[in-house]
């Protein structure tokens, strides 16, 4: 590798940055598989291996078949793993169809629920938050199957804080840990639980693939950082409205609600000339 960059006249480092431009499509995948390592070897979070491979392998599959016949082209499958694998991680059963449905029903919301040619719902927080509504006799989150493993979770924020920031969403993540810590505090007073037992979720896989990964998504996200900013700090307000009132999955429906609206009003008033498929 060296000589190769000697041989082009290229500083190894700017090779180095250009090589992670040129691939970072693949830079999220291979995070969240972190995420999963580090809390399956260490706590183990994953009920089996097999609910794991239904979700990524329906999510891959569906992705293929539905960019084929709909939009008519190929697409990059990263999206489709990450949304898979965070199914994997997200839900609880003792049931395999669980995983089929949640990923099936997140990769169709692409496609079926779309404006402008844009879809609107994160594809996992729709399929996630659907499941743990309507199919609670059967399907649990993801909740306290991490521990509290410090060097785990410092590893975990500092390449996760990398990636958004390289991916221009840093402020997203930034505003909602603010806002959670805010609100945190005010629940507090309210309930009167201890300060650090409201602030406590943010250490957990679940919030971990919230942050990172659904509230940062580049595709569901309004095009301007001041109305992503203002998109989080609704996100984080109806949440704390949901946690006040005892709802476990306080984030995702929190998301679902908001999210999708934000888009819609955004794509609403852009040019015709940013409508992408």
């Amino acid at each position: 590798m060296e000589q190769e960059l000697k041989a082009e006249g290229l500083p190894k480092t700017n090779a180095f940055s250009q090589w992670i431009k040129n691939n970072f499509q693949y830079i999220p995948p291979a995070f969240i598989t972190l995420i999963l390592l580090v809390g399956q070897f260490t706590y183990g979070i994953l009920d089996n291996y097999l609910s794991l491979v239904v979700a990524i392998g329906t999510s891959v599959i569906s992705e293929m078949i539905l960019a084929r016949t709909i939009l008519g082209t190929r697409k990059n499958l990263a999206s489709a793993y990450i949304t898979g694998i965070s199914v994997g991680i997200l839900i609880r059963s003792n049931v395999i169809w669980p995983y089929f449905i949640t990923a099936l029903l997140s990769i169709l919301s692409k496609y079926v629920l779309r404006y402008k040619g844009r879809h609107l719902w994160n594809p996992s927080n729709f399929g996630v938050s659907w499941m743990l509504f309507l199919g609670s006799m059967n399907v649990a989150g993801l909740s306290i199957q991490w521990g509290s493993n410090l060097a785990a979770m410092s590893v975990i924020w500092v390449l996760g804080l990398l990636i958004v920031n390289r991916a221009k969403r840093l402020h997203v993540t930034i505003t909602y840990v603010i806002s959670f810590v805010i609100l945190a505090y005010i629940r507090c007073l309210i309930t009167g639980d201890a300060f650090l037992a409201e602030l406590s979720p943010l250490t957990g896989p679940m919030y971990q693939l919230f942050i990172f990964f659904m509230i940062t998504d580049p595709g569901t996200s309004v095009s301007t950082k001041k109305g992503r900013i203002i998109v989080v700090i609704l996100v984080a307000l109806v949440e704390f409205v949901l946690r006040l009132n005892h709802s476990i999955y306080a984030p995702f429906y929190a998301l679902f609600l908001v999210g999708p609206v934000a888009k819609y009003l955004d794509l609403k008033r852009s040019s015709p000339a940013l409508q992408v498929k």
